[in-house]
């Protein structure tokens, strides 16, 4: 069917999204803060040919979606992931965040993993072990409040360990958060993100469905040693390390990401079925 974009209406708010695939098997993505629907744009159409509903959205605050003036808690977005499945008739799926996203996937599954709702989790390099930024994340954190093309090569190079950034998707960056009220959720978030952090290590025990963890080696943003922390915390976790990239590891090894979570995705599908 091929990547198309929508423009939908979750509580009244104006909500851009990437969507490919089609059928029962329903995969929301949820990317980092700062970020849009297009960091998912190398691994949307891998999913979709392995027989995936896919969706991504700009996250209510980011992308070219609307940024209300609103605090962006951990309970104002895991509401919007709820009410976003809820608008697009979709009943249950499975939930893969990156960073933020990830964060929120966690208070998902926290919040509604008990329910009907979601099939299993994926958490990619997610945030919300620490409260304490690395020199990486600080970086990140500068060049979206103070963008312009040179501080966001900078810092999505420390996000992909040296490695080229496409200058598209730098323009976009700032551009994005150029827009009105961009930066204003952006702090609102970062609050969010910290006080949400201050118990999450203590409340991960409450997430029951599947869970995968990807982590990257050589993440300098959120240091692959919170992995092990969040694999110990979900009892119904994998664990995997990625060699070879940085923060976002779909972006840098997409076929070897999609690989690796459709692999554990069917093994939930049919463990369920069995269970059935």
């Amino acid at each position: 069917m091929g990547v198309r974009q929508e423009f939908i209406t979750v509580n009244n708010y104006r909500i851009r999204l990437l969507e490919d695939g089609a059928g029962s098997k329903h995969i929301i993505l949820l990317h980092g803060i700062g970020a849009a629907a297009e960091r998912w744009a190398k691994v949307i159409p891998l999913l979709a040919v392995k027989g995936y509903h896919v969706i991504a959205p700009d996250i209510i605050g980011f992308g070219y979606s609307d940024k209300p003036d609103v605090n962006y808690t951990m309970d104002f977005f895991t509401s919007f992931v709820r009410n976003l499945a809820l608008t697009l008739g979709i009943r249950r799926f499975s939930l893969i965040g990156s960073s933020l996203g990830g964060q929120i996937a966690a208070e998902f599954a926290i919040a509604y993993g008990n329910s009907d709702v979601l099939n299993s989790l994926v958490l990619v390099t997610p945030s919300g072990m620490s409260i304490e930024p690395t020199q990486a994340f600080t970086q990140y954190v500068m060049a979206a409040l103070y963008p312009n093309l040179e501080s966001a090569r900078r810092a999505f190079m420390l996000m992909h360990c040296g490695k080229p950034v496409d200058e598209v998707y730098l323009r976009d960056f700032v551009n994005r958060m150029m827009l009105p009220n961009a930066k204003y959720a952006f702090i609102s978030t970062l609050m969010g993100m910290r006080q949400a952090a201050s118990s999450l290590k203590e409340r991960l025990h409450n997430i029951k469905v599947p869970t995968l963890i990807i982590w990257s080696e050589r993440d300098l943003l959120i240091p692959v040693d919170h992995a092990y922390e969040f694999h110990r915390r979900i009892s119904n976790s994998q664990l995997i390390i990625m060699d070879g990239c940085g923060h976002t590891p779909f972006y840098e090894q997409p076929e070897r990401f999609v690989e690796l979570v459709t692999t554990f995705l069917e093994s939930v599908l049919a463990s369920y079925y069995s269970y059935s």
